[in-house]
């Protein structure tokens, strides 16, 4: 069985490192590991672990090939392999077990609790779920937790908590909590309900400490600043804990009977899960796109944002080939549309970026928006005024060395479209991402290809009807 090793100064044969530092740990017998895993040497590899605590284990399960990995989990015994499992990545746990049979995983879930059981499950496909569940002795309690949808508040819950009678006294209440001590295992408030388990109030530790054994939990329970219906969104969970600085928030059903809470751990790992997705549909990947899925499901997830891109990108090879007289007049043209469309996506990134920040921690204020957008755009004319300037004095200076037509009218027609560009970059930056948020669509996917493909679109038209108008005219 796998437990923490005993301290000691003696070094370890396998390479001379201390206990305990799974990186010492993992470096020095991997080597061995891989060896002795290709042999099928079961006996002589789980006895080169033993005595391990299951962090050195994930460590070393996480460096070795993927296959010798899996092979390396499914030798461990029931006991250890569940301690291990909750050491690693929920998104590595399915990767890690994915060649698994349906009795070894089953076997593990059963070692698990319900909150930790019912995220393994979440992450196989449905067609294996039900397979599992029916070897589970808590199935009905599974499937009900299973049921609600994955970003839901009814996903994430915990149904780790406290709950006593209103009429009780704070002496029963508190023999209540100790017997509870076990299965909780941070208290952090404790909910009041009435006889029909409705949620009707909440009591903080410290009011366990302050008050007398024979004090009645109603006459010094606290309003329940906020609860949450099993089908509300996490991030609606999550901005409703920011407003009101919640370390829990009670889950409740229809007839707003408690269910489950949501504990600052799950706030923490919602936060880490929307910040990842908006990064992935920044990047132009899908929300659920991880590191190991198939060549099938990173062709399917990625092609749709390069067609979009290419079809942009399309649009604006079209708008150029519009003015191909003007190119043809002046071809020293067509060296600026490089700087106009890096400098209109760049603009565009800004602005997006910080509207989506605002929008995804609750902290733009919608009753100001117009004046944030005034703002925006001030702001952007500035700096398009002041990167225009930069830009002229540039050609100006390169003129003293290369031959240019009308070095001053170009500076002039260049300046003038790029300051145009940024400002106008700045305000779709600004204001897509609040149109895409109305429409209840996510806010991030105005960044990336969708910004940055607008943009090169207006932007190199901009500029050659400014050149046009300016350089040309």
């Amino acid at each position: 069985m796998l437990q923490a090793p005993m301290p000691t100064d003696s070094r370890r044969r396998d390479g001379g490192n201390e206990p305990g530092n799974p990186q010492s740990l993992a470096k020095p017998s991997l080597k061995s590991l891989k060896r002795l895993i290709k042999k099928d040497r079961k006996d002589d590899v789980l006895e080169k672990i033993q005595g391990l605590h299951p962090a050195e284990v994930m460590a070393l399960l996480i460096q070795l090939p993927l296959r010798s990995a899996r092979r390396l989990y499914g030798w461990l015994p029931p006991g250890p392999a569940v301690k291990v499992l909750a050491e690693i990545s929920p998104d590595l746990r399915a990767v890690l077990m994915a060649e698994s049979g349906i009795a070894r995983i089953a076997e593990i879930a059963e070692g698990l609790d319900d909150d930790d059981a019912v995220e393994l499950l979440g992450d196989f496909p449905e067609d294996m779920v039900e397979p599992l569940l029916e070897r589970l002795p808590r199935a009905p309690l599974l499937r009900q937790r299973l049921q609600f949808g994955e970003d839901s508040a009814g996903a994430i819950m915990s149904n780790k908590f406290v709950a006593v009678l209103d009429d009780w006294q704070i002496g029963t209440a508190t023999r209540q909590i100790r017997k509870s001590a076990e299965r909780v295992d941070k208290i952090y408030e404790v909910y009041v309900v009435d006889e029909n388990r409705r949620l009707v109030g909440l009591l903080k530790l410290r009011d366990f400490l302050l008050h007398p054994k024979r004090t009645l939990v109603r006459d010094i329970m606290r309003p329940v600043p906020v609860s949450v219906h099993a089908e509300a969104d996490q991030e609606q969970v999550l901005a409703l804990a920011e407003r009101y600085n919640l370390q829990t928030v009670p889950v409740v059903d229809a007839n707003q009977r408690v269910i489950g809470r949501i504990t600052l751990d799950e706030l923490r790992d919602v936060v880490r899960r929307e910040a990842e997705e908006d990064i992935k549909l920044m990047s132009g990947v899908a929300p659920d796109a991880r590191p190991d899925e198939s060549i099938g499901r990173l062709v399917k997830g990625r092609l749709p944002w390069l067609v979009g891109g290419l079809i942009g990108a399309s649009i604006a090879a079209v708008v150029v080939g519009a003015f191909e007289e003007q190119l043809a007049k002046a071809a020293i043209l067509a060296t600026f549309i490089p700087i106009v469309m890096a400098m209109a996506g760049n603009a565009g990134i800004q602005a997006s970026t910080v509207t989506v920040q605002g929008l995804a921690l609750g902290n733009l204020w919608i009753g100001d928006i117009w004046r944030r957008i005034g703002k925006e755009l001030l702001g952007s004319l500035i700096n398009g005024v002041l990167v225009a300037l930069l830009l002229g004095a540039l050609i100006l200076l390169a003129a003293q060395i290369f031959e240019i037509v009308d070095p001053l009218r170009l500076a002039v027609a260049a300046g003038l479209s790029l300051a145009t560009v940024i400002v106008m970059a700045a305000t779709l930056g600004a204001t897509i991402p609040l149109v895409l948020n109305h429409f209840k669509v996510d806010p991030a996917m105005a960044t990336g290809v969708f910004i940055t493909t607008s943009n090169d679109i207006f932007g190199v038209l901009i500029f050659f009807v400014i050149a046009t108008l300016v350089y040309l005219g």
